[in-house]
């Protein structure tokens, strides 16, 4: 499944950076996950940008959804051609978030560690004074 997953995939990205619709913005294909049928095949995608740019890039990749389930079927060598779905991955902005998170607290660490409340201080846990 691993071998479909990745040839999907490369199939999808390679014929999304050949459309020609000004809908699609910075859009990178980062995964697809194919049912053990080969039935259906969700395609996730990540795009730069806010959340204009999210909702246009959606709708262009509606508009070329048979381009894209075309260019699957010729290509891939598979006895059933998954039918596409496309899903924004959310995993980036988890990313983006959980380092934002780190960030904070390595501010709040490096401030406090001046003086601040004494919780980072020298005069700390672990006994020295």
């Amino acid at each position: 499944m691993r071998k479909v997953n990745e040839t999907i995939r490369e199939i999808v990205a390679d014929e999304v950076t050949r459309l020609g619709d000004p809908g699609i913005g910075f859009v990178t294909i980062t995964g697809v996950d194919t049912a053990p049928d080969l039935r259906t095949a969700i395609v996730y995608y990540s795009v730069l940008g806010d959340q204009e740019d999210r909702s246009a890039t959606a709708e262009a990749l509606e508009r070329a959804h048979a381009r894209l389930q075309g260019a699957v079927a010729r290509q891939a060598r598979l006895k059933y051609t998954p039918g596409l779905s496309f899903e924004i991955d959310r995993s980036i902005d988890r990313g983006f978030r959980i380092d934002e998170l780190l960030h904070e607290i390595e501010e709040e660490r490096a401030g406090g560690s001046d003086g601040g409340d004494g919780r980072y201080g020298a005069d700390d846990a672990k006994g020295t004074t």
